[in-house]
């Protein structure tokens, strides 16, 4: 009955944030919406901020598990899309809200992980060094973090998103052009 409480909690709070922004919707909406007491919704979340940590972390958890692995920048940024485009009106309101920290961190981590899964399989055969690649993932991690925030500051026009990858198709081989100049080969 438990799971079943906190499911149907997440599940209505999504269905509100669709309908309207973070700020007009209270614990007093939820708890009527899913028919449940207030005590019911305070034994398995604290507060909003909470349910909106618990529920981004699990949509980051889903997409890292889609996509266990990439093998271009492309799929790198079509993933993080993809992760921020989900349920697009209920992002675009936690974004909007004082919890855009809670999926700004969570983004940071998705695109942590799919830039070092690209880099580290792109340099495979490359002869560089752990501190260089370093470096290599630390630029596409900014570079993807700071065009998918853009993208949302847009309003998550797919005109944006389009051009964006179509500039990661024509440079998909960025990685190893940046393991070249590391190694003093350009």
């Amino acid at each position: 009955m438990a799971n079943f409480t906190k499911k149907a909690i997440k599940e209505t709070f999504i269905a509100l944030l669709e309908e309207r922004p973070l700020s007009d919707i209270t614990v007093k909406d939820i708890v009527e919406k899913c028919e449940i007491n207030r005590n019911s919704f305070y034994y398995h979340y604290q507060d909003i901020p909470a349910l909106i940590e618990e529920i981004v972390k699990e949509e980051a958890e889903q997409i890292l598990m889609k996509y266990p692995s990439v093998s271009t920048i492309v799929e790198c940024f079509d993933a993080l899309i993809e992760f921020a485009s989900h349920r697009k009106r209920a992002i675009m309101h936690i974004y909007r809200s004082v919890s855009r920290e809670v999926f700004e961190r969570h983004l940071m981590t998705v695109t942590e992980f799919f830039v070092s899964n690209y880099v580290n399989t792109a340099l495979t055969n490359e002869n560089i060094g752990e501190a260089d690649k370093k470096t290599v993932i630390d630029y596409y991690k900014c570079v993807c973090f700071g065009l998918v925030l853009n993208w949302l500051n847009t309003g998550m026009t797919d005109d944006y998103a389009k051009e964006i990858r179509r500039i990661f198709l024509l440079k998909k081989d960025w990685a190893k052009e940046f393991a070249a100049l590391l190694q003093g080969q350009v």
